[in-house]
């Protein structure tokens, strides 16, 4: 069951930060989800792996949208806290998604291939919605640049972010023996 509410509040804090984001209004949303995130990590089995895991992510999702940003492929409507990084809301998405990695999307563990392919589909897709609510544009006159950088991204992401855990978990097991 927990998996279940995983998904229901990832997509409530999906649709919360674009949508918060579309209409000038992030900050409750990023506060709710971080409070999410906040009790995910509270009720995790292993609190310093999960929050590994997650800061990972955090730095990965900014250091990505941010070069794609400066690239000129993405723009975003809610530009704080700079105009050269991506908006405090797209971290607080990036660190959702990974939230998902011991959650919703723990049945993808041991399927990297198929990370890669949900990746690379899912992530320009979400953005796109993202984009179609309001909160962001593709910049450069075209939105397929940015398409491909995105798929690229989220191709190397989900994958990623399974091996984060991994490795993390195993050295706490290891600490542990």
């Amino acid at each position: 069951m927990a998996k279940v509410w995983n998904f229901i509040f990832f997509q409530m804090g999906w649709f919360a930060c674009v949508l918060g984001a579309a209409n000038g209004q992030a900050f409750w949303a990023v506060l709710g989800t971080l409070l999410y995130v906040l009790f995910h990590v509270w009720q995790s089995e292993d609190k310093r792996a999960e929050g590994i895991l997650l800061f990972k992510a955090l730095i990965y999702g900014v250091s990505a949208d941010s070069l794609i940003m400066n690239m000129g492929f993405l723009g975003f409507n809610d530009v704080w806290p700079s105009q050269y990084l991506s908006p405090a809301w797209m971290w607080a998405l990036w660190v959702l998604v990974a939230s998902t990695i011991n959650g919703s999307l723990y049945w993808l563990k041991g399927k990297p291939i198929l990370g890669m392919v949900l990746g690379a589909i899912a992530g320009p897709l979400s953005y796109e919605a993202g984009m179609k609510l309001g909160a962001g544009n593709w910049g450069m006159g075209s939105k397929w640049p940015g398409i491909v950088l995105i798929a690229m991204v989220w191709a190397i992401a989900i994958p990623l972010f399974f091996y984060w855990n991994k490795t993390t978990s195993d050295r706490a097991l290891e600490k542990n023996l």
